[in-house]
């Protein structure tokens, strides 16, 4: 499988909270820390960086800033420097608990306090100087076997989770984690857990529940039992191993997960390379043949289709569509136009995709009618986690309304249905809109929700008033944007 930015291991941000549940903050102004915030937002993302050469030792930069938190002999701590320095040396300690430890390399003390009373002089660790780490990254991702560079999937026949697949294809690829009491759980596309005996649980037990280490850029996961989930045998199911340090075998890449799309034709049929390398809409049924991973790119917003054979799909002579290209070009990149419930792509020659009468695509039309039009289907997303601009979609504590400024998150499921999405949340309870462009989730029967793929890992979410989803201000979910842009686009 070429690369083309298909397999892009994702860059670990994450904030540290303090024994007081508030975040570590780089502040622009005198460039200060501190630790004040309630919720993780831009200035509370940091990313530790290993230093070539060393094993240990490692540095915390302010993803806001880009500059290196620092700590003196006399325990002043700053993020003021652009270039990593001695002092900017730090020891992680993971701790029991699954929380961190910070200290300072080259004096040998313990970072920690509260408020704007941040300092690196103690010379033990009280709870003042323990930090839970907090991912920042969207946590639906792919997860690779450093050591068999193998993709974990679900394995339902085995009822195992397993890193023996060579692609990360379909949905049983997905892996979501899901933060738990400052530890995370691995939550399989069927909202089960990954109990570190290997077995597949209901619940986030505890020995479902695993402490993050970093270690050159690399995730591992400790259990309670201080064991490090690893691939074991031959078909590498995941479970805790013996080793109580992390090697190879125990460490893995968070790799992004793009969306992974059927498509069906006016005549009811899904789009397929089954046949061969023609696309043709001649199947009765959504397999491996039929799904094509779908790539935006970032500055045209113009997409590619990648199909389970390893070839892109390309424009060749007399508008023909072909899964043969192995690069990505000008005649692999189509432009998408939302129309409803379907869609219609319009190839590099200028002209819209339709369906011939043998079935085949072509872009030979300079109009579109039915049968220029798709129904896309997006299926490696049966639970879904939403950020906006302010931070993640969940429910309000007390309320059937959904906020969008949140530094948890919850996981709601989906279900489709002619080109719309039903969104089901907590306690079953359907999304629906209400008066004034409300947004709730507790109605009793499902409604329907229209997606657009945009952007690169954003989409935007249309209401059957025609208006888009929005965050806001007032951090509540309203469906009264006119735009898909900006506050009504959500990371997927």
């Amino acid at each position: 499988m070429p690369t083309n930015g298909l397999h892009q291991v994702l860059k670990i941000q994450f904030g540290l909270v303090n024994d007081t549940d508030r975040y570590l903050t780089a502040e622009s102004f005198g460039f200060k820390v501190n630790a004040s915030a309630p919720s993780l937002k831009r200035k509370q993302m940091w990313v530790l960086e290993p230093i070539p050469g060393h094993s240990t030792a490692v540095l915390l930069r302010s993803s806001h800033l880009g500059r290196y938190l620092s700590a003196e002999e006399d325990g002043r701590v700053a993020c003021e420097a652009e270039l990593p320095t001695r002092d900017c040396c730090f020891l992680v300690l993971p701790q029991p608990d699954g929380r961190w430890a910070l200290q300072s390399e080259p004096h040998g003390r313990f970072f920690g306090g509260t408020e704007d009373r941040l300092s690196c002089f103690a010379t033990a660790i009280s709870p003042a100087e323990l930090w839970t780490v907090h991912l920042a990254i969207h946590p639906q991702a792919h997860l690779l076997s450093v050591s068999r560079r193998r993709y974990a999937h679900l394995c339902p026949q085995e009822d195992e989770i397993a890193a023996d697949s060579n692609t990360p294809w379909g949905v049983d690829a997905l892996i979501t984690l899901i933060f738990q009491n400052g530890q995370y759980c691995l939550r399989s596309c069927d909202s089960r857990y990954l109990r570190s005996d290997g077995r597949l649980v209901g619940e986030p037990e505890a020995r479902a529940r695993y402490t993050l280490e970093f270690k050159a850029g690399k995730l591992a996961f400790k259990d309670c039992d201080g064991r490090y989930l690893a691939p074991v045998g031959p078909t590498g199911t995941l479970r805790a191993g013996r080793n109580t340090r992390p090697g190879k075998d125990e460490l893995f890449d968070l790799e992004e997960s793009h969306p992974q799309v059927v498509l069906v034709a006016a005549n009811h049929r899904y789009v397929s390379v089954r046949q061969g390398v023609n696309i043709s809409a001649n199947q009765d049924e959504e397999l491996d043949h039929e799904t094509f991973l779908m790539q935006i790119d970032r500055e045209t917003k113009k997409c590619t289709f990648y199909s389970s054979t390893g070839g892109y799909w390309t424009l060749v002579t007399h508008g023909g569509i072909q899964a043969t290209a192995t690069q990505v070009s000008a005649s692999t990149m189509f432009e998408m136009e939302w129309r409803g419930r379907r869609v219609a792509l319009k190839a590099s020659n200028g002209r819209y995709v339709c369906m011939k009468k043998n079935g085949q695509l072509a872009a030979i039309s300079d109009f579109v009618g039915q049968d220029e039009e798709f129904i896309l289907k997006l299926i490696n997303r049966p639970i879904l986690v939403l950020r906006g601009l302010d931070g993640f979609v969940c429910h309000r504590r007390g309320s059937n309304q959904l906020d969008t400024n949140r530094s948890v998150y919850d996981v709601f499921h989906l279900s489709f249905s002619d080109g719309a999405y039903q969104i089901r949340g907590r306690g079953g309870g359907f999304w629906h809109t209400g008066s004034h462009g409300s947004v709730c989730s507790d109605g009793e029967r499902p409604e329907d929700f229209l997606f657009e793929l945009r952007e690169r890992g954003r989409l935007a979410i249309r209401a059957r008033s025609g208006k888009y989803l929005r965050g806001g201000a007032s951090g509540l979910l309203r469906a009264d944007a006119d735009a898909p842009a900006g506050v009504a686009l959500w990371e997927y």
